[in-house]
């Protein structure tokens, strides 16, 4: 028997990711896959709070405008049924008619607010705060 300490696996943080168009799924799955975060997708909120139920995640990064269940109402109850999840919103309207969305998702409980487009290094930035994780090695 080895006198080294064996470790114990680091479970990866499970994301979900929200968003109607398949291009940014695909490319926000790959990117935080590559920064080695477990991820799954979706394609709208009605969708995102089905599999939330079935196999929660600890982060869930979503657009605020898709059909079948937009984001606000996606925030809304995943904070009444999942409060400990972790929520990062992303958006392109930012502002219209004088109502900030970003700014109403993070009231609404989102923990960070990005307009669309953003920079990959942005979205990396904001899972690693939220989820408290480190760099991939």
């Amino acid at each position: 028997m080895s006198g080294a300490a064996t470790k114990s696996p680091v479970r990866p943080t499970r994301v979900l990711v929200v968003d109607d168009d398949a291009g940014i799924r695909n490319f926000l799955r790959m990117l935080l896959e590559l920064e080695g975060y477990v991820v799954a997708t979706v394609s709208n909120g009605n969708e995102a709070l089905e599999v939330q139920r079935q196999d929660p995640a600890a982060v869930v990064v979503t657009d605020i405008f898709m059909p079948e269940g937009e984001g606000m109402e996606t925030i809304v109850q995943l904070r009444a049924e999942f409060p400990l999840v972790r929520i990062i919103v992303m958006s392109g309207a930012g502002a219209y008619r004088g109502a900030d969305y970003l700014q109403l998702a993070r009231e609404l409980g989102a923990a960070k607010a990005l307009k669309k487009p953003f920079a990959p290094q942005e979205l990396i930035d904001a899972m690693r705060e939220v989820a408290g994780t480190q760099p991939a090695a």
